[in-house]
């Protein structure tokens, strides 16, 4: 019954704020400076009701909240329900919401004219009981798309920034920088946002035993057995330098490049260490470095991907019962390559282990991104690949709150640049390791 009431207040709501911005709209497209009395009235109005919903619609959303707490916790004690994210903004507070402003009163420490940013932030901060290292970035803007490598961008320099400015620039026509694909989510990683605290997901790891008894004979006791998978929030950071010139006279979208850029490498960086890793330091445990997660060895020094080695990785998952789901092939393009040129029979080569087709290797989807490491070693062996095989939907890419900006104007100061560092809490986990198996050791010479 919330939930029904918050969703008619919802599109209540959203005709008040379709009303509102006709006035604005109305009065732009007659080019006045401002509105009359009367449309200043009524749309005041307009912005107190809707002032006066959202506070409904909080209220009837944290009702629903603690009946679907209270009810996870009798059913499944040890999972708890993930937050929404966002923060509740509306559409007309997202379109007027400014990065470079937040990154402009951050850098002078004056939020005087960047009051709805530094107001998005402290409720950012509220909604997820954390304090932010400089500014939180609420992820109601961050999903409209209104929205690192260390790259400085200079208005002086036409590659570091100085192409950005100018009267003449065709801003659509931005040649982006070649980036390795992010392909983990588009396997089917389950992505978790908008986390709060340490988490422990349940699993079953054992089950019952079925007994054959004699009549009047009692079975043996068995039981199941339950364990969790534990997340808990890690941070990953990129950052770049931009001068001050810069972030007030681009006229590219600013915007959009910012969050897209230090948004992009982050991104890379959660997609690589689903990947590979390390499980060390401050770092997640990536599928190589998961206990039980099967290997198949070419040699002791690596060697050529064969046909069989590729139909070896799905028996090793096969052989645990966990070919099921989003069941594919990842590796990087060198192995692509290789197998293109690789005949399933060398007798007749006729058929090749890489095929073109919708599911290229083996019969699956396989999808291609230079994320997978092709330095590897082994033994004499240098230059090696990996190649990975699963149910990609056993990966739970866990994410606490949102983008977190710290502006440091003191380390360029000199320079006159200003640093950007976005953080990224996030923690990766793999439900079941026998849905994966992988080759750590493949040439491609």
């Amino acid at each position: 019954m919330d939930k029904l009431k918050s969703l008619e207040l919802r599109k209540k709501k959203d005709a008040l704020v379709k009303e509102a911005d006709e006035i604005l709209k109305k009065a732009e497209t007659e080019k006045r400076s401002s509105l009359t009395e009367d449309e200043k009235k009524k749309w005041g109005d307009l912005m107190a009701q809707i002032d006066e919903l959202n506070e409904a619609i909080e209220r009837y959303e944290k009702l629903e909240a603690e009946k679907r707490s209270l009810k996870g916790s009798i059913e499944e004690p040890i999972k708890p329900a993930p937050n929404d994210p966002s923060i509740g903004m509306n559409k007309r507070d997202v379109k007027q919401y400014s990065l470079v402003r937040a990154i402009r009163a951050a850098a002078t420490g004056n939020w005087k004219d960047a009051e709805l940013e530094k107001e998005a932030s402290e409720a950012v901060a509220k909604k997820f009981r954390k304090e932010p290292r400089g500014f939180y970035v609420p992820y109601d803007w961050l999903a409209t798309g209104l929205a690192t490598e260390q790259r400085d961008l200079l208005v002086g320099t036409g590659s570091q920034g100085g192409y950005l400015v100018g009267t003449d620039l065709l801003s659509k026509s931005f040649i982006e920088l070649l980036r390795n694909k992010m392909v983990a989510q588009a396997a089917g990683a389950k992505v978790l946002s908008g986390l709060v605290g340490d988490i422990a997901i349940p699993k079953q790891s054992g089950g019952a035993t079925a007994y054959w008894v004699s009549e009047g004979s009692a079975p043996d006791e068995s039981n199941q057995t339950v364990e969790q998978v534990a997340l808990s929030p890690k941070s990953i950071a990129a950052f770049t330098d931009y001068t001050r010139k810069l972030l007030l006279q681009s006229s590219i979208d600013v915007e959009a490049f910012v969050r897209d850029d230090l948004a992009t490498v982050l991104a890379l960086g959660i997609d690589l260490a689903v990947f590979h890793g390390s499980g060390t330091g401050a770092e997640p445990t990536g599928i190589q470095n998961t206990t039980g997660v099967a290997t198949v060895a070419i040699g002791s020094d690596g060697g050529d991907p064969t046909w069989s080695h590729i139909v070896d990785l799905e028996t090793e998952v096969a052989q645990d019962n966990a070919d099921i789901g989003s069941l594919a092939y990842i590796t990087n393009a060198k192995v692509r390559g290789k197998l293109k040129k690789t005949a399933i029979n060398a007798t007749y080569g006729d058929k090749m282990v890489w095929e073109n087709s919708n599911t290229p290797l083996n019969g699956y989807k396989a999808f291609v991104t230079n994320q997978v490491k092709s330095d590897l070693t082994k033994g004499s062996g240098t230059n090696l690949s990996a190649i990975f095989f699963g149910n990609w939907g056993d990966v739970i890419i866990g994410q606490w709150g949102t983008l977190d900006i710290l502006v440091d104007p003191y380390t360029g100061g000199t320079s006159g640049t200003v640093r950007i560092i976005a953080f990224q809490d996030v923690d990766i986990a793999v439900r079941h390791p026998e849905s994966f198996s992988m080759i750590l050791d493949a040439s491609t010479a």
